[in-house]
């Protein structure tokens, strides 16, 4: 399976310390199979911290969710039990790391799932504040254009990424 990853500059080897923390799965090197959104995310990496956009893409084996060699939190579709986990991993104030409900401490290695775009975020805002009910949030998520994410945590995760190509955006 092909991913991609839009970035603003090109690299060879992931580091992980790099990552930014408090993202939708959790710190992590992250992933789409979708050429146009890694096209978006580079041209908007370039935008807020200079470089040249870039899409980077890798190889993954086609059962990269069926491996049992590492720890994998699959979402097939949004859900509630996926806003909580959005929720709980964006959260600064999260203490409980350890929970099955969040990736603070990179207890999964891959996680994989819908990515929390600008109406999806917005209707979290809703459900958090308590504006709407999880009802109303999870009928609304139907709504949302499709997109996905694969997010690596582990140097064991990432090893299973092969970098096959570099394509600058213009």
């Amino acid at each position: 399976m092909k991913l991609y990853h839009g970035t603003n500059l090109n690299f060879d080897v992931i580091d992980l310390s790099l990552c930014a923390p408090f993202k939708d799965f959790g710190s992590g090197f992250y992933t789409t199979t979708l050429f146009d959104q890694a096209k978006a995310m580079a041209i908007r990496k370039s935008r807020l911290f200079g470089g040249e956009p870039c899409v980077i893409t890798y190889e993954a084996p086609d059962n990269l969710l069926d491996l049992d060699t590492v720890k994998i939190k699959s979402f097939p579709n949004t859900s509630k039990e996926w806003a909580v986990f959005i929720i709980n991993n964006r959260n600064r104030d999260f203490t409980d790391i350890h929970s099955p409900d969040c990736n603070s401490d990179n207890k999964y290695e891959i996680v994989y799932g819908p990515v929390a775009n600008d109406t999806l975020t917005t209707l979290i805002r809703q459900y958090q504040r308590g504006y709407i009910n999880s009802e109303i949030l999870l009928q609304e998520m139907k709504y949302a254009a499709p997109n996905n994410q694969y997010s690596f945590h582990s140097q064991n995760a990432i090893s299973f990424l092969k970098k096959v190509g570099v394509q600058w955006i213009k």
